[in-house]
């Protein structure tokens, strides 16, 4: 129970490590890495978790801390001694009790680069004095699941080099962290001579299985584990593994990073290439880390997914232990890299470059929108047919039973090509409007990001119903032609209707009737689409972060349903308004009038008229236009220094998943979650969290 007082806040753990208040790196060196919190809102957070007073102060207990705050324990059937192991490692007095100068000490620890280094040691510091006695080095291994599976010597060289012979000396943190790298080397290394009875330098292939499965369990993807056996055989029936073999597989799994490395060197840093084993084996020259046996090891767990004989960098990531499992620090720095990138892009890039972007989703846009709008334009004919129908029958009028009777009724009097009537004037109009729409919401998307790269929904609303609102001042004189075009079919007796006579019996003025209806169709439409497109393409994002082609179409589809669905009054009331009366058919004056008489004449069913084709137009073809759109941008990427669209590319790990949610973990304490897996995936430090596991 350390003293509250500041001028002893940091008294124990700074003998250890120095506690940066920001730490810069070169070339980040305007974004902070590791974010300190304040000490009010630290204060007001640990009031709120401590439910033990002592002499008027304030204290947590081991459970408000592990179990009610941090939340990396379950409270029920928790193993007590990993609670106390990690509990303690904040209660640097032992005392059995955390006052805030610990608390807010844990917090500065848990921003530091080395923060998985620095827990692990408080860990096995258990009298807090910042030594490390083998009997409590020996205590902590016994208990991790690891060693209960294969238990470790501790009477070995190893442990008598690092502790002396009489295990009587203590080592400081630096030298803990060597020791704590090379253990699980030497742990493998005591069950290779166990397994090896004959001392004959050899194990069997099931042998190798049992150790890499028990020990290195931590460094292998399901790809790698799933093939142990095979790698191990190499198509042999009775294939015996050597010591050499058995630690160059060893040192693989753990310098896949720097393979990585090599793999980048030898391609020129292109990712895509495929390079053969002489190509890595000439740049691995370079590396005296990595030998040709490490190398060879590696082409052979590759050739079990694909018999090429080349490697790329997608095929090194397929082996990584470390792809989606990143160090608190690394965390911190793509974080850090992110809002850089981010203030850069806002605010660095020149009004040039900002125009040439807008070019570009403008040019992007209205191929996306062409072919979106041919894919669903028969749908779209039907639709506009069964919204102008009125009550009631007329001479020479086609009536309609529903959407299917309409189409086949279509077909049968018009032909085929009667379903595309009325495209031409459409794909001159649907170009420049899809184009105008999803440029205008990234355009505001941008404008309205915070700094730290989210969004709030409403701005997304905003977003999405400005771009309804811009494209309608370009759309509606297209639209009202594409609709007399469209109804022009329903009259039999009535000749070839053109594009050019429809505008010159409607003047200027006349192209904009109907304009106050398609504001509140497209307004709402857009405003609900865009942000159900963006969380829903986030929805079915994969682990990574990234979108295939099937889960953007699924998403673009579904987020037209709402969408299409809600405004469709709105298109009932501009379809009535834009479509020229007939003889003995009921005129409209305005909006008002228009829903008046619609209700009045045929009730309120009548203005959900066409809302399934509706649906089913509007969702495919934004389905389609959109995966066009986010695919286009994929395949013609042009960097204008601002972001690459969301989805587009993997990431090693979404970074928000990885820090934690909970809005009372603020500064380094959004980073224990991760941290405390840290040890496990790094280190294969794996303490039993439950009972049962002992």
């Amino acid at each position: 129970m350390a003293v509250n007082g500041t001028g002893s806040r940091f008294d124990i753990i700074s003998k250890i490590w120095p506690i940066p208040k920001k730490a810069e790196c070169e070339g980040l060196r305007k974004a902070e890495v590791s974010w300190r919190a304040n000490t009010q809102d630290l204060r007001e957070i640990f009031t709120k978790y401590a439910s033990r007073d002592v002499n008027g102060s304030k204290y947590m207990t081991y459970s408000d801390l592990i179990h009610k705050y941090l939340q990396v324990l379950q409270s029920e059937n928790c193993n007590e001694y990993t609670l106390q192991l990690f509990a303690s490692s904040v209660d640097t007095t032992r005392d059995g009790l955390i006052s805030f100068a610990e608390f807010q000490a844990f917090e500065a620890l848990l921003c530091l680069p080395d923060s998985l280094y620095a827990l692990a040691f408080q860990i096995f510091d258990r009298n807090g004095n910042g030594y490390i006695a083998c009997e409590d080095f020996e205590n902590i291994i016994n208990h991790t699941t690891l060693s209960s599976k294969m238990p470790f010597n501790f009477n070995s060289e190893f442990i008598r080099l690092h502790f002396g012979n009489d295990k009587k000396r203590k080592i400081s943190y630096m030298e803990f962290t060597q020791l704590i790298h090379d253990f699980h080397e030497e742990h493998a290394l005591q069950a290779f001579r166990r397994l090896d009875v004959g001392n004959t330098g050899f194990i069997t292939a099931q042998n190798f299985e049992q150790i890499i499965l028990k020990l290195k369990n931590h460094l292998l993807t399901p790809f790698v584990e799933e093939n142990l056996i095979a790698i191990a055989l190499g198509g042999e029936k009775h294939r015996q593994i050597s010591y050499a073999y058995f630690t160059a597989f060893i040192s693989l799994l753990n310098n896949l990073e720097l393979v990585k490395k090599i793999y980048l060197a030898a391609t020129r840093r292109d990712m895509n290439k495929a390079i053969t084993k002489e190509e890595m084996l000439y740049q691995a020259q370079e590396f005296a880390q990595i030998t040709p046996l490490e190398i060879d090891i590696l082409f052979q767990l590759v050739g079990l997914s694909h018999q090429s004989g080349k490697l790329t960098f997608a095929d090194i990531n397929a082996l990584s232990p470390m792809e989606g499992r990143d160090t608190p620090f690394s965390i911190q720095m793509q974080i850090a890299e992110t809002k850089l990138l981010l203030e850069h892009g806002q605010n660095k890039r020149t009004v040039l470059s900002a125009i040439l972007e807008s070019a570009y989703r403008f040019s992007l846009g209205a191929l996306a929108g062409a072919t979106g709008a041919t894919a669903v334009y028969p749908i779209d004919l039907v639709k506009t047919r069964m919204q102008n129908q009125r009550t009631g029958s007329f001479v020479g009028e086609l009536m309609y039973k529903n959407s299917f009777d309409c189409a086949k009724k279509v077909i049968r009097h018009e032909g085929i090509l009667g379903l595309y009537r009325g495209l031409a004037p459409q794909l001159v109009g649907v170009a420049p409007e899809k184009a105008i729409k999803l440029t205008m919401n990234d355009l505001m998307r941008d404008k309205l990001m915070n700094k730290d790269g989210s969004i709030p929904v409403w701005a997304e609303m905003v977003s999405g119903g400005t771009a309804g609102a811009c494209q309608v001042v370009f759309t509606n004189p297209l639209e009202i032609v594409k609709i007399r075009l469209q109804v022009a079919g329903e009259i039999a007796s009535q000749g070839r209707v053109s594009a050019i006579s429809v505008i010159k019996d409607l003047g200027f003025f006349g192209l904009y009737k109907g304009s106050k209806a398609c504001f509140l169709r497209d307004i709402p439409f857009s405003a609900i689409y865009f942000p159900a497109y963006a969380h829903t393409k986030k929805f079915f994002a994969d682990e990574n972060g990234f979108n295939s082609p099937a889960t953007l179409l699924l998403s673009a589809t579904l987020a037209g349903m709402p969408a299409a669905f809600l405004p469709t009054p709105a298109d009932v009331i501009k379809t009535r308004l834009q479509v020229a009366a007939r003889t003995g058919q009921t005129e409209y004056k305005g909006v008002i009038d228009c829903i008046r008489k619609i209700w009045a004449e045929e009730g309120g069913k009548a203005f959900w008229k066409g809302a399934p084709a509706r649906v089913f137009r509007s969702s495919p073809q934004f389905g389609v236009t959109l995966l066009t759109y986010e695919l286009l941008q994929r395949l013609f990427y042009v960097d204008f220094g601002g972001r690459r669209p969301q989805g587009s590319e993997s990431t090693s790990t979404q970074l928000e998943e990885m820090l934690s949610r909970n809005p009372d973990h603020i500064g380094g304490y959004r980073l224990a979650h991760a941290t405390f897996y840290g040890i496990e995936s790094k280190f294969g430090l794996c303490l039993p969290r439950y009972k049962s596991e002992l």
